[in-house]
């Protein structure tokens, strides 16, 4: 593809108009950084607090005050290993998958207006095109 620059410009200004017209609205006060974390957790499951330390590039101890907000909040909680007791995950609870979703997601009544307005071909292939990208999205990941 010669015009590969023009290409990403394009699909990341339309990304920026579809994620600002059909976001949930936040209510919850959380950082940027929590919802990172969040969606680590939630892509990748038995995480240790180590683990989302590299992830988002702090210190073990940055990060343990990150999850000990999390655990206050009722976002996550901890679980030693059944294998190894020295060994402990961040788990997401119902909670903070509901938090997660409302701020990564978008708003399932708004899409599926969206969706309604648009051909039967042209709902496909918006499906198709977000499968292509996220499948190829997977294979950059971490």
């Amino acid at each position: 593809m010669k015009d590969l620059k023009n290409l990403v410009n394009n699909i990341n200004e339309k990304w920026t108009d579809i994620y600002h017209s059909l976001h949930y609205i936040h209510q919850e006060n959380i950082s940027h950084q929590a919802v990172r974390l969040l969606q680590h957790i939630e892509k990748r499951e038995a995480l240790t607090v180590g683990d989302l330390a590299d992830y988002i590039g702090v210190s073990h101890n940055t990060a343990s005050e990150h999850i000990k907000r999390l655990i206050k909040k009722g976002l996550v909680s901890k679980k030693r290993s059944s294998e190894d007791e020295r060994r402990v995950f961040v788990i997401m609870t119902p909670e903070g998958r509901g938090v997660l979703n409302k701020h990564t997601r978008l708003d399932e009544d708004k899409l599926e207006n969206v969706l309604e307005n648009l051909s039967d071909s042209e709902a496909e292939t918006v499906a198709k095109a977000f499968h292509f990208l996220s499948r190829e999205a997977r294979k950059c990941s971490w």
